[in-house]
């Protein structure tokens, strides 16, 4: 059963579009990947379903409600936990301060499960942490907020294999509807035969591939537009 879906959305940004009449459903719970390079539209779709963007055209649906005209913090405390390729954490706070911020109760001992690599930096600020370890603090303070929806831009980036491959375990365990925008599908759900993750591939604003991980064509072969 699909919770977030886009119908035929369209984004413009100026006199571009971004996205034409995209069409995805995004299912409770599981994982959904959405692939492109670079200006393909992916994070475009992501910021969509997150309320970060307007359309132009089409709806946004979650549990079978338009919600197109529903603004980001709404969605937010509906249970919709975005997390950006950028600015994802607060800078100037400690990680200490930002895994309480996720959890009123204080108790963020699961994140440092997730992520044991974050204990000892807990006094650190987070401005003052590498790229990876920004996303580790991030992704915990997603994994805190028991949301109903997670997006994720780019959720393993400036992480080692390792620790990338135990993100995607985490957010897979999620019971929840994950959607993670990605450049390239995830090695691990390739390379597992994974036919619970739902994959869409975007090019220039259009879906060009849409069906399980292990359906998608490798590099070099040509998806069929939908």
């Amino acid at each position: 059963m699909s919770l977030l879906e886009l119908r035929a959305a369209r984004v413009r940004y100026g006199p571009l579009e971004a996205l034409h009449g995209v069409t995805l459903a995004a299912p409770a719970p599981g994982l959904t990947v959405l692939l492109g390079r670079n200006g393909s539209g992916r994070t475009t779709a992501l910021r969509a379903l997150a309320g970060a963007v307007r359309l132009s055209g089409g709806a946004v649906v979650w549990d079978g409600a338009d919600v197109t005209r529903l603004p980001a913090h709404e969605r937010a405390r509906r249970g919709l936990c975005f997390v950006p390729d950028r600015r994802a954490v607060f800078g100037s706070l400690t990680v200490r301060e930002n895994l309480e911020l996720a959890h009123a109760g204080g108790d963020f001992s699961p994140a440092l499960d997730a992520y044991p690599e974050l204990r000892p930096l807990l006094a650190r600020r987070a401005g003052t942490l590498s790229g990876g370890e920004q996303r580790m603090l991030a992704l915990s303070r997603a994994l805190l907020s028991h949301a109903r929806v997670v997006l994720v831009d780019e959720p393993a980036q400036g992480m080692s294999p390792t620790v990338a491959s135990r993100t995607y375990d985490l957010l897979r365990d999620l019971h929840a509807c994950v959607v993670v925008a990605e450049q390239r599908l995830p090695p691990g759900l390739r390379e597992r035969g994974d036919r619970t993750a739902v994959v869409y591939e975007l090019r220039r604003g259009e879906i060009v591939f849409a069906g399980e991980a292990a359906e998608l064509p490798t590099e070099g072969q040509t998806a069929s537009p939908e």
